[in-house]
């Protein structure tokens, strides 16, 4: 059964769940426009960053604790290449979000370093739009700002 996070606050439910609500796309407890649907469930830790972005890797939504993990206001990533403005690239073991957007699956616990040790969790999008969440998780205590 479909699972959808809102990339905005994190909030995961279920497709029967937003049935009953009739709550077509849209987050029921924000109200975001928008929920990322999920063919498996995933549980974000309190401090992952969440990211979405379009079929050309462009940032749509940095939402949940991206700012904390970033550094970035969400406005500094909207539109700009994920790899690019996160540094993300130079993988050991190959190009994760290729693998994730090729095959459609999802590739979970990469490591990575940005300005910390982390790790990523890479989503396809199953939708027409297609595009991607990427899902940042410090292995680390997040520096203040």
């Amino acid at each position: 059964m479909p699972v959808f996070l809102c990339p905005r606050c994190a909030y995961r439910e279920s497709s029967s769940e937003r049935n009953v609500r009739h709550q077509p796309r849209g987050c029921s407890r924000c109200g975001f426009g928008f929920s990322f649907e999920l063919l498996e469930d995933y549980y974000a830790s309190p401090k992952t960053a969440l990211i979405v972005c379009d079929k050309e890797l462009r940032v749509l939504v940095a939402g949940h604790s991206a700012f904390a993990v970033t550094g970035y206001d969400e406005g500094e990533l909207i539109g700009q290449d994920v790899m690019a403005v996160l540094g993300l690239g130079g993988f050991a073991d190959g190009d994760p979000i290729a693998r994730s957007l090729e095959w459609g699956v999802r590739v979970l616990n990469v490591p990575c370093t940005y300005r910390f040790n982390a790790t990523a969790d890479f989503f396809p999008a199953y939708d027409d739009d297609g595009g991607l969440l990427v899902a940042l998780t410090p292995k680390t205590a997040v520096p203040s700002q």
